[in-house]
């Protein structure tokens, strides 16, 4: 069986497969003090003997610009990751807890890595480069993109069911929210950058927001304080009084600034695919909140894009009205499977 984790820095989540890719568990451990304890209380409340273990498969946010694919953790790979630390402090460092708790409790079961960031690397130059000086750029300063491990697993539901639309816009929307923009099954563009706090109002991130704007909130509160504000006090919780969708007012502001600047963004991606042929949503807000479909399905209107409203408030996988010339789906998030499948497709090529 294979082991998928996904760690924070106070939690634990895991999921196990079965050789065929059958989900047979999955469970969380919160409040986390030690990671490798985590894991093994996880799996005993989860019924899963560690003797069963072939493999552990772990979510990695950041991958930087040399971990473009998923492989086996080793030596280098873990020296790479660490490298990427500055890139993403909030999520690599747990990730790294999470490969090495696992080092710890079964120190002889392989352990691969899939990057949230990999996905992206199909964008091209211009769309990933910031217009600073080459000093910095060569810092590793420039746009990377995240949630990429749910876009290749949206990829991959689509094209079971048959050929995956020219021009896909593509919207993860939850906690943390971002759209893409997926010409021939290739991402193309998409709205985090060089870290996950760019772009849509999110649950707690601020978003897209001016440069100077950050620099006068570290002036004011300093950096970790204006990094606190940015990431942890900002987004749907500044403006409404919660991060959970389900708890805000319809008519305020906090839902009409996501769903307003989700659409304004969508016109960005759509402009770098040269047109719209399919919009689709994943992700918990994305699947289950029809005001947001709504809102911003009626924002794309000027695309051809016609919701049928039964469907939509039914959250149903075909939201799209006979008369759209776009067509609309849900489709569930698939992260973890996501991670197994890659990790799954490594060790077939290692000959495991």
């Amino acid at each position: 069986m294979l082991l998928v984790v996904n760690a924070g820095s106070s939690s634990v989540k895991l999921a196990v497969f079965d050789a065929g890719l059958r989900e047979v568990a999955r469970t969380a451990v919160e409040g986390v003090h030690d990671h490798a304890k985590a894991l093994a209380e996880g799996l005993a409340r989860a019924g899963v003997a560690v003797a069963d273990l072939t493999a552990a498969a772990h979510r990695v946010v950041h991958g930087g610009g040399a971990l473009l694919a998923p492989c086996r953790v080793t030596d280098t790979v873990l020296a790479g990751i660490e490298a990427c630390v500055p890139l993403a402090p909030l999520h690599n460092p747990a990730n790294l807890t999470g490969i090495r708790a696992v080092a710890r409790l079964l120190p002889d079961l392989p352990q691969y890595a899939s990057f949230d960031t990999a996905f992206h690397a199909t964008n091209p130059e211009v769309a990933v480069t910031y217009a600073l000086p080459l000093a910095e750029r060569e810092r590793g300063i420039r746009r990377y993109g995240f949630h990429g491990l749910s876009y290749a697993a949206l990829v991959r539901v689509l094209a079971a069911r048959g050929p995956v639309p020219q021009r896909l816009l593509a919207c993860h929307l939850g906690n943390g929210a971002s759209l893409c923009a997926i010409r021939d099954g290739r991402s193309v563009a998409t709205t985090m950058g060089y870290s996950p706090l760019d772009g849509l109002t999110m649950g707690t991130r601020a978003g897209a927001i001016d440069g100077n704007a950050v620099l006068r909130l570290a002036e004011l509160h300093g950096v970790a304080g204006a990094a606190q504000i940015l990431n942890r006090d900002s987004g749907l919780v500044a403006l409404g009084g919660s991060n959970d969708m389900r708890r805000l007012v319809p008519a305020g502001l906090a839902v009409a600034h996501f769903i307003y600047w989700a659409v304004r963004h969508a016109g960005s991606m759509v402009a770098a695919m040269g047109g719209l042929d399919a919009v689709v949503f994943t992700g918990g807000i994305g699947e289950n909140d029809h005001r947001v479909r709504a809102g911003m399905i009626a924002g794309l209107e000027y695309l051809g894009a016609v919701l049928d409203p039964v469907a939509n408030a039914e959250n149903a996988g075909v939201l799209h009205d006979p008369a759209s010339s776009v067509a609309i789906w849900t489709v569930p998030a698939q992260e973890e499977r996501q991670i197994a499948l890659e990790a799954t497709v490594v060790m077939a090529g290692e000959g495991r």
